[in-house]
């Protein structure tokens, strides 16, 4: 069995590397801020101490990191993944990053005789937690064919996407979408607030029309029940709709509603909300309007 490297113990990774463990996989761990990997190690796990030594002990190595400024760090940092690269290793990266910087680190990997696949996911903390994840998959069919095993005990699905590149692409594409029903989702419940409609009644609506979505399902009780425990930060939903946006504008596709809906994101970015739960963005609203979008003030 292949020995996997984990890095990136975040809300979806410590899930992720936990489900791997349940599977009888041989994983060690690494995260950049320190005291994340108890619970993995009670599980298995081996700790080590930075991503390079990490590399140097896996023939697979995954990365679930926050940000394209934490993934150059991770990389290609002195004591970085592409510092301890070897020939015929495998590299997934899972992160939600650009479409670009995801080529770079494909032409990195290639150029050290290393496989690449950028495999982001759809799935916020229960699917990391339940193993239900979906892989979107940019990069070689055959590099994707000898990893699938692994992807699957992560995940339920696994979709090839084309290109390196086409999974990143595909992400953004696929977050633009759940951040505009976040804020579709909220504002049809401030328009019922407003009107003096109970929260749970409007939902249990919402749900058994045209407008249900698995946002509303997710987002709709924590609203109602002010719960803002994370599953997928508003400060990472803000991250991804301004790389969709720069990524849309390289298109030159024009997207009004992803444009509207990031500022929405900002306005509770700068509300102070960005550490809560993404569907958080109601509280701009109920502050908007004076009431709770629960209609239970």
């Amino acid at each position: 069995m292949k020995k996997i490297g984990f890095i990136g113990l975040g809300v979806m990774g410590i899930g992720m590397a936990a489900n791997l463990l349940r599977k009888g996989h041989q994983v060690s761990v690494y995260n950049r801020t320190p005291g994340r990997a108890s619970e993995l190690i009670g599980l298995g796990a081996t700790e080590l101490g930075s991503p390079f030594e990490v590399t140097a002990a896996s023939d697979i190595v995954i990365t679930m990191i926050s940000n394209d400024d934490a993934i150059r760090q991770v990389y290609w940092g002195e004591s970085g993944v592409f510092a301890a690269v070897r020939s015929g290793m495998t590299l997934i990266d899972s992160s939600t990053i650009s479409p670009t910087l995801a080529l770079e680190l494909a032409k990195a990997a290639e150029g050290l005789g290393a496989s690449f696949l950028d495999a982001p996911v759809t799935g916020s903390k229960p699917a990391a937690e339940g193993g239900t994840l979906v892989f979107m998959v940019g990069g070689s069919e055959a590099t994707l064919a000898g990893v699938q095993d692994i992807l699957f005990a992560m995940g339920r699905k696994v979709i090839p996407m084309g290109a390196s590149g086409s999974g990143a692409t595909a992400k953004l594409a696929h977050n633009t979408i759940v951040g505009i029903n976040a804020v579709a989702l909220v504002e049809g419940m401030a328009i019922a607030a407003k009107g003096g409609i109970d929260g749970a009644a409007f939902i249990e609506l919402v749900q058994s029309g045209g407008a249900a979505s698995r946002t509303a399902e997710l987002k709709g009780p924590k609203i109602l029940e002010d719960n803002y425990d994370v599953q997928f930060s508003l400060e990472l939903m803000l991250k991804d709709l301004r790389l969709s946006s720069v990524l849309s504008d390289s298109l030159k596709v024009p997207t009004p509603m992803l444009e509207a809906a990031k500022s929405l994101f900002q306005v509770g970015d700068a509300m102070g909300l960005g550490a809560l739960d993404m569907a958080s963005v109601g509280k701009a609203y109920e502050q908007w309007i004076g009431r709770k979008l629960s209609g239970r003030d």
